[in-house]
């Protein structure tokens, strides 16, 4: 009897935190992008059109004259997924400072705000890369995924990493008003550090070794793989973004309960 009623509590607790979740997402939908013209598609929309100026810019310049690769499918592969994890941290900064009469929900805890925004983030880059790719190889300017369920694990694992990235970057932000200020800065300058914009492979091995430390490349050559297949030679480390994205949201979940009572003093 006690197991019942323990797992009909779990039950019931998570369906209001899905509600809770559900509800906080439809309002930033709503508070961003408001009920005029074509409203939440805007969501796809921002992510989608980022992605084809950048993609057909590579395409009409011609930049893959200097290699057989096909430069719009490389660019498809690399800069969405970038686009989505700086996105996801940039967007968690201001989570309780634009939702803080949210709290007094007794239901509503600053992970909950947090959990709105980045999986948001999430949302509207996945359906964008899934609509551009389709419609990418809908006209031929792309061939189709070698394996599409190995391109399906980088994105998932890359969305775990955004999530991690999102709660630290919330927490620093929160608490040092300088480092609010420099994160758009500095996630410009780690942008060209994700491998969005080149192979792991055209390095001479130290160097690669030395890449592989930073957990976004290992995503960005993942996904690659499962998309261009043995055609190309990527370097990966599956199990090392796997024990990166669990220290991240590890640290980031300690960080938010030991700084949660200062977070809404200071905001």
């Amino acid at each position: 009897m006690t197991e019942i009623i323990a797992k009909t509590s779990f039950i019931r607790s998570l369906k209001i935190q899905l509600n809770v979740l559900n509800a906080l997402i439809l309002r930033e939908i709503i508070t961003r992008y408001g009920r005029n013209n074509i409203g939440f598609l805007w969501l796809f929309v921002e992510p989608m059109s980022l992605t084809f100026l950048i993609s057909l810019m590579w395409f009409f310049f011609k930049i893959n004259s200097i290699s057989n690769l096909n430069i719009v499918a490389f660019v498809l592969t690399g800069y969405p997924m970038a686009m989505m994890w700086r996105n996801a941290s940039s967007r968690a900064k201001g989570s309780v400072t634009a939702n803080k009469a949210l709290l007094y929900h007794r239901n509503i805890k600053i992970l909950d705000l947090v959990y709105a925004r980045v999986f948001l983030e999430m949302i509207g880059a996945s359906a964008a890369q899934v609509f551009v790719i389709l419609f990418f190889i809908f006209i031929g300017l792309i061939a189709i995924p070698y394996d599409p369920f190995y391109m399906l694990c980088a994105w998932g694992l890359m969305c775990w990493f955004s999530l991690g990235l999102g709660l630290i970057i919330f927490v620093l932000s929160a608490k040092y008003e300088v480092f609010d200020k420099m994160w758009v800065t500095l996630s410009f300058i780690l942008m060209p550090l994700s491998g969005a914009f080149f192979w792991v492979d055209t390095f001479p091995h130290e160097i690669q070794e030395l890449l592989l430390y930073i957990p976004p490349i290992n995503g960005t050559e993942m996904f690659r793989s499962g998309y261009f297949g043995p055609s190309v030679i990527t370097h990966q480390n599956v199990s090392y973004l796997v024990l990166c994205n669990i220290i991240l949201l590890f640290v980031g979940l300690t960080m938010v309960k030991n700084n949660e009572a200062q977070i809404i003093e200071d905001n």
